[in-house]
């Protein structure tokens, strides 16, 4: 493979989502050259105009110019579509060698790895450097970033990611950043559901979901979404957490290198629940409670505390 470059001063961004958009404008803070592409042009250029990017219509020009790219696409798929396919497979045809793909999207780690292969054989490298955090972490530069890569190529980007997050983890080989943020999504996944289907049965039962919460969060039942979803989105009635139902389902794309039943369990119950709700996030627990088996209606706790003193 071709040298990677000692500097990336030029950093081409693709995808400006809920995500995308304010990692471009971090970049742009940091110093960098910041060239952006949306499939949406009106967005690409309403963002550019915002944050002081530019905007790019064309992929030939966009990999002409840039040292490195970002993609924050909703699938793997949509990365190897935009790199190798859109405009003729422009993008990745006019790359300089050396020059560096950085995935930042939630893809398959496998795809990945296949996509590195055909990438290296245009002497191009890849990095897959998913994130956590959200929306709020995208915009204010905090987020968890997990990397995988050639050791020699992750430190050529390090700073590229160090604009976009304060948590920096070396995870392994290529494809690992992905297994990794996978791996993540399938354990907030598991445990947003199993506080949903608690949320259903103790609402049936006649508890108060405030006060579940509350009991939850201050005993060993917690978890991200009991900290930080169902009181502020879902109670709230709000249902904007930023991350989508519809983007769950990849959990279910790891390696088979071990039987993982509670995600097969968990594939079906999502796909399900987003079933004509494709927009809705993750917060929209009440999709996915219908979507669990149901329990027999309880008696209320109150009712029965007074039957026991009749």
């Amino acid at each position: 493979m071709s040298r990677i470059p000692p500097e990336i001063k030029t950093v081409g961004v693709v995808g400006l989502g809920n995500m995308g958009a304010p990692m471009a404008a971090n970049l742009v803070r940091a110093g960098y050259t910041v060239l952006v592409f949306d499939i949406d042009v009106a967005r690409a250029e309403r963002a550019a105009s915002e944050i002081g990017a530019r905007a790019i219509a064309d992929l030939e020009e966009l990999g002409r110019s840039a040292e490195a790219v970002v993609t924050m696409l909703p699938t793997g798929r949509d990365v190897h579509q935009v790199l190798l396919e859109a405009q003729a497979g422009a993008l990745a045809a006019a790359l300089r060698p050396g020059s560096v793909v950085i995935d930042m999207s939630s893809s398959d780690p496998v795809g990945t790895r296949a996509l590195g292969s055909l990438l290296a054989a245009r002497s191009l490298a890849l990095v897959d450097a998913p994130v956590s955090g959200g929306v709020p972490r995208a915009r204010d530069g905090t987020l968890a970033i997990m990397i995988g890569g050639e050791p020699a190529v992750i430190a050529r980007v390090k700073p590229v990611l160090a604009a976009l997050g304060n948590r920096l983890f070396e995870v392994g080989t290529l494809g690992c950043g992905h297994a990794m943020k996978a791996l993540n999504n399938f354990l907030a996944a598991t445990g947003f559901a199993a506080a949903a289907e608690a949320m259903s049965v103790g609402r049936r039962f006649g508890l108060d979901p405030a006060i579940m919460i509350d009991v939850v969060n201050v005993s060993t039942g917690r978890n991200f979404s009991t900290e930080s979803t169902i009181k502020q989105q879902v109670l709230t009635g709000d249902f904007a957490s930023g991350f989508g139902l519809v983007c769950w389902p990849r959990t279910s794309r790891l390696p088979p290198i071990s039987p993982m039943p509670s995600a097969s369990r968990l594939r079906s119950v999502v796909l399900f629940a987003i079933s004509g709700r494709k927009r809705a996030t993750t917060s929209a627990v009440t999709a996915i409670t219908r979507a669990l088996p149901k329990h027999g209606r309880a008696n209320a706790c109150v009712a029965r505390r007074n039957n026991r003193r009749s």
